[in-house]
Order: structure tokens, then C-alpha cells, then sequence
């Protein structure tokens, strides 16, 4: 009784420790797990952060240890970071994969649209132009970019889903950090909007990839048997997934 009541009162563990290295500082979120037999680091690209899993009985100075036996590899990390891209003016972000230049067009009534680009000082051979007030050019963007991908994994799923005879219930779309779609049990597919950036192939990859799902709940031979018949340029879009999807998670201000 006295040892829960002593328990009851003892301070929460702490959430995060935050590790010097040189002239910079790096927080790391404390994420404790019975399963975890040892230490372990994450640094996640979408979020721009770091996770250390720790056994629930680590201690916070063996924490502190493990992190400052690998400050090295963390800054490594770090520094390989895709730059952010805000949706501003002048910022060039991929649209379908072609890069597209922002055009802020403030005296138009139309809201978002695509020119081809004329003027040769800009590196993009499209503009992305926005009207309206500077304040309103990122949420702009952002709506457009998801109605383009809502299109556009709209008529993929249809495609796929109608060649295999099955029924998709429900789409969405969010902004996951881990995952770039799922599919649950009841048919309802979810996707990250940032495919839209990525080149058609690889939109339509994935969309066929989480179609077969509703046939084969697993990735079995069988599985990627169906994705590829669905998807003939899997290993393409694989490929360019692993090498420059992580680039993807760097676009925009905050996540939507």
C-alpha cells in the first residue's frame, strides 16, 4: 500500500533529453517499450525529429550515454536532411514530378493555375500561379495540391479496383509521416497527398499497390504478383521511392 501510495506521487518521467553536440543541440523524444531488449534511434525525415526507444526499465543517464556515444551519426543525419520548401512565392516544388515555379498573381480573380513558363531566369519549365493575398498563398497551394491528388488517385483506384472486380468503400487523404497509404479490412483506402509530387508512375503504383490489398491482406508472392499485373513499373516506382521519397516530406510549412 505505502509503495503505490509513494509511487502515486513520484514525478512522471521526463519526455525528452536534450543532447549537445559541438555548438548545436538536438532534443530526442524518450519513447519507453516493454518489447525493446535495448537502445535504439530513429531520426524521422518527415518529422525532422528524433525517437529513442529504450527497454521500460532504462535509465535516463544510460539514455543520456547512448545518445552521446552516437551525437556523431545524429548531426550526420541531420545535416543530410532535404532543405524545407515553403510554399512561397519564387519556390520551386514539383508538381507530377515537373518542377513548377510559384508566380504570386495577386490582381487576378482566378485562384490556382498552370502556365508554362516563359521567362528563362526561372530554372522550372512551369508556374504554378496563385492570386489573392500573400497571407492566403500557402493554404492556395496546399488546397490545390490536394484536389489535384484526390483527382488523380481517384481515377487510378477506380482503374485498379475495377480490373480485379472489387469495391472501394471510402478514400482519404492525409499527411502520414510514415506511411505513403494503407488499406484497412472494410475496403477504405488512405493515401498521403504528397503523392501528387511524385511522377504519375509512382502515384499510380502505390494506388494499385494498396488495391491489391483488398484481394491479398499481406505482401505474399501472390500479392506482388497481382501489384505488378496491376502496376508493370513497380521496380521503377520502388526505385524512385527510396531514392528521392523522403524529399517529398520536405515541401510545405506545417503539415496538413
Amino acid at each position: 500500500m505505502l509503495t503505490r501510495l509513494l509511487r502515486s506521487f513520484a514525478p512522471a518521467p521526463p519526455l525528452h533529453i536534450d543532447l549537445v553536440h559541438g555548438e548545436k543541440t538536438f532534443r530526442i523524444a524518450l519513447k519507453r517499450s516493454p518489447a525493446a531488449r535495448r537502445f535504439t534511434l530513429r531520426v524521422r525525415v518527415a518529422k525532422r525529429d528524433i525517437i529513442m526507444t529504450m527497454p521500460a526499465r532504462g535509465t535516463l543517464r544510460a539514455a543520456r550515454d547512448f545518445a552521446e556515444r552516437y551525437a556523431g551519426w545524429i548531426d550526420s543525419k541531420f545535416a543530410k536532411l532535404p532543405q524545407k520548401t515553403g510554399f512561397a512565392a519564387g519556390a520551386v516544388i514539383p508538381l507530377r514530378g515537373i518542377d513548377h515555379c510559384i508566380c504570386h498573381r495577386p490582381g487576378t480573380r482566378r485562384i490556382v493555375w498552370i502556365e508554362t513558363n516563359q521567362n528563362l531566369d526561372v530554372a522550372a519549365p512551369k508556374l504554378l500561379c496563385v492570386s489573392g493575398e500573400a497571407a492566403h498563398l500557402g493554404r492556395r497551394i496546399l488546397d490545390f495540391l490536394k484536389r489535384e491528388a484526390r483527382k488523380d488517385l481517384e481515377t487510378a483506384v477506380a482503374n485498379h479496383s475495377k480490373a480485379i472486380g472489387k469495391t472501394v468503400t471510402k478514400l482519404t487523404l492525409r499527411d502520414q509521416a510514415s506511411r505513403w497509404g494503407s488499406c484497412s479490412s472494410t475496403g477504405s483506402l488512405n493515401f498521403s497527398w504528397r503523392l501528387i509530387l511524385a511522377p504519375a508512375h509512382v502515384l499510380d503504383y502505390l494506388a494499385a499497390h494498396e488495391v491489391a490489398h483488398l484481394v491479398h491482406m499481406n505482401h505474399s508472392p501472390r500479392f506482388w504478383e497481382l501489384t505488378r499485373i496491376l502496376a508493370p513499373d513497380l521496380d521503377r516506382s520502388e526505385l524512385w521511392l527510396k531514392m528521392h521519397g523522403s524529399k517529398l516530406h520536405s515541401y510545405g510549412g506545417d503539415r496538413g
